[in-house]
């Protein structure tokens, strides 16, 4: 594999280093010289992150008012070095109590070292988990007044986590109820023709988990994706039914899953870190059940007036609602007064984004409200050039409502002490980028 770093340089906004650590010894020590005076006093630093001069490459990323620059002269990983940097900034916070700036990094410099030292090996990244690093570089950092309280310390036994295939949980949790909440949060992203035809459509969503839960305990999840029910009918030798199934695109675990049984099984099986994480990502391009169908009508009456109609329509169930929904219906820059007539919600007219915006904070499903507005113009003596329409906006968000139709089948949770627990399911739809064009 190719390495991620051969040196990596921390920079203020002046271009003065604050620290520095070579990992290999195919670069020099000057090698930053070379960052300020064709990156930085050219002022290129916002057009791209990866640059090549001579025959050294330079990754940088700016976090608050430091640069974090990686440099390499061979064949590197970029999406790795990358994906360093930001596992290092979360893990410097972790240390300083939520702050990473130059002042969090002047006051914390010894610990830093010591952090970079263990964090990377000959330009290799290593475990960059906080819950593992502070089991045995127990120093604390100097926290800002205005960062959050310390967490209490974990139980020292780092033997486990470090050597052991379960890195990311420690031994020993306790709690008095258990718990597993599971989030399935969508978001949609559309954008149709003034016609009614749909030319992009598809839905990025994610899995989130917050577990507590005493010991170690193995869990097994289950949804209605297709491969995973085609597999279990296999193995039940009986035909699945599950009702609608669904292709899951682009699908990204946390290391907690294993991919081994999933490969074989079909099925996600974890120990699961303690609390809040991220179990997966996906997307979906197919049999997309949009929330909203929006009707626009937009008429420009002369150079002075225009109507404008827009009827919402929620496509999902009778006793389901929609909350925080937001319709902005642009409009020319030459509008001068507007006057609005709205079956639910307020309209009205906001002049620093050119648009009308209709908001509906609660929004029942099966349900058509309509909103007519008519739109004053100050008429120019320049000539009138046509008016390119941007799309119509949307933002709103459905509780227990998926546009993809995934539903978790079971969730099951064993632990060799047999204890109960008690399962949260909630899904959550989005708007990404909902866009229809008028």
């Amino acid at each position: 594999m190719p390495v991620a770093a051969s040196a990596i340089y921390f920079l203020n906004l002046r271009g003065d280093v604050l620290i520095n650590r070579l990992y290999r010894d195919d670069v020099g020590g000057n090698m930053v010289d070379a960052f300020r005076m064709h990156i930085m006093q050219t002022k290129e630093l916002g057009t791209c992150p990866v640059r090549q001069i001579g025959g050294c490459s330079f990754f940088y990323m700016r976090i608050s008012n430091v640069y974090i620059v990686i440099v390499v002269s061979s064949n590197a990983n970029v999406a790795c070095a990358f994906k360093f940097v930001v596992e290092a900034v979360a893990l410097f916070k972790s240390y300083f109590g939520g702050a990473f700036d130059e002042d969090a990094i002047r006051n914390n410099f010894v610990l830093i070292y010591e952090l970079l030292d263990e964090i990377m090996d000959f330009g290799y990244p290593q475990n960059l988990s906080p819950e593992i690093l502070k089991l045995y570089i127990t120093q604390e950092g100097v926290r800002s007044p205005f960062s959050s309280k310390p967490t209490d310390k974990p139980v020292p036994n780092a033997t486990l986590q470090v050597t052991g295939a379960v890195g990311w949980r420690r031994e020993g949790l306790m709690y008095k109820k258990n718990e597993v909440f599971l989030d399935i949060v969508e978001s949609v992203n559309l954008l149709m023709s003034s016609k009614g035809s749909v030319l992009r459509c598809d839905v990025t969503g994610k899995i989130l988990m917050k577990c507590f839960l005493s010991g170690m305990p193995d869990l097994k999840l289950g949804l209605n994706d297709k491969i995973g029910l085609e597999k279990e009918s296999q193995l039940k030798a009986r035909p699945s039914k599950s009702g609608k199934t669904i292709e899951l695109d682009d699908v990204t675990f946390h290391q907690c899953v294993n991919l081994t049984r999933f490969n074989s099984e079909k099925t996600v099986s974890f120990v699961p870190p303690d609390g809040e994480f991220e179990l997966m990502k996906y997307r979906i391009t197919e049999g997309v059940n949009l929330p909203f169908r929006v009707l626009p009508t937009i008429k420009e009456l002369g150079r002075t007036r225009m109507e404008v109609n827009v009827k919402v329509k929620s496509v999902f169930g009778a006793k389901m609602f929609a909350l925080g929904v937001v319709v902005k219906i642009p409009v020319p820059k030459q509008t001068a007064k507007t006057s609005f007539q709205v079956t639910t919600g307020r309209a009205k007219y906001n002049a620093s984004i050119d648009c009308l915006v209709w908001k509906i904070r609660k929004f029942p499903g099966q349900t058509e409200p309509t909103m007519s507005a008519e739109v004053e113009l100050i008429s120019t003596m320049a000539e009138k050039k046509s008016w390119t329409r941007p799309p119509i906006q949307m933002e709103f968000q459905v509780p227990m409502f998926t546009a993809s139709g995934l539903r978790v089948r079971f969730l099951k949770v064993w632990e060799k002490s047999g204890y109960n627990t008690v399962e949260w399911v909630r899904y959550i739809t989005k708007a990404g980028s909902y866009e229809i064009r008028c």
